[in-house]
């Protein structure tokens, strides 16, 4: 069993087979001043515990959640190799991915918690440090934006355990990479003093996909999207659970 697998076995899950694993409480390192403007500023806080899934969620996890519930199903669920029971689910709303983590007594996870998860405490550009995304560590796309490539072995989605190698300090799998990934935020500009029209029309999606070129997979970069739109191949989703 690798590292990164012996620090997931901390915790149960509601969700068969995604364990989830516990972030702990303590100083984190939010936003950044070397990205696009809507990642600044770049800031210390202090969170909260927490405990995410090791993995985002698959077709197979979110196959049951629908025959448990009658909730419509993915869009891609019967797609020749985006809908492998093994890959990520995508296809989903923002308001099918947050359906399916209450039906579990979960939530999406905040923009903060994506963060502390994906960065750890130091603040890293991505979940194994600061090397540079590679086709070891991360599935990706083209070097420019925004088509598939298979030079990590994928042309399009790879299996939620995938890439071992790019895993975070405690554990979580593919949080940058493979599948954009939804939170519960609404789209806003950190500085509050600022405004945005849309602020309360979209979500956030984190981590970059299979499709992304190396500006967008980063822990830092924030992709404002419709929260309607359930037709994106390269959009998925995992839960938390949130300390009382």
């Amino acid at each position: 069993m690798t590292a990164a697998f012996q620090a997931a076995a901390a915790d149960t899950s509601p969700i068969v087979d995604n364990p989830l694993i516990e972030i702990p409480a303590g100083k984190f390192v939010f936003g950044s001043d070397d990205g696009l403007g809507n990642e600044r500023p770049r800031r210390a806080m202090k969170g909260r515990p927490f405990a995410i899934n090791r993995t985002e969620v698959t077709n197979r996890q979110y196959g049951r959640f629908v025959q448990a519930t009658g909730h419509r199903p993915a869009f891609y669920a019967n797609h020749p190799l985006l809908g492998l029971d093994d890959r990520p689910v995508v296809g989903v709303s923002w308001g099918d991915a947050d359906a399916f983590c209450r039906h579990y007594g979960l939530v999406l996870p905040s923009e903060q918690q994506y963060e502390r998860a994906a960065r750890g405490t130091k603040g890293a550009a991505f979940p194994w440090g600061d090397a540079p995304p590679d086709e070891t560590r991360t599935n990706s796309g083209a070097d420019a934006c925004c088509s598939g490539d298979a030079r990590d072995g994928y042309p399009m989605t790879a299996p939620a355990e995938s890439f071992v190698r790019g895993a975070s300090g405690e554990g979580v799998l593919n949080l940058v990479g493979n599948v954009w990934e939804w939170t519960r935020d609404p789209y806003a500009p950190y500085e509050s003093g600022n405004t945005v029209e849309s602020a309360v029309a979209f979500r956030v999606l984190r981590g970059g996909s299979w499709n992304s070129d190396p500006s967008h997979l980063t822990t830092t970069y924030r992709l404002a999207y419709d929260p309607e739109f359930r037709f994106s191949a390269n959009g998925g989703f995992r839960c938390v659970r949130s300390a009382p």
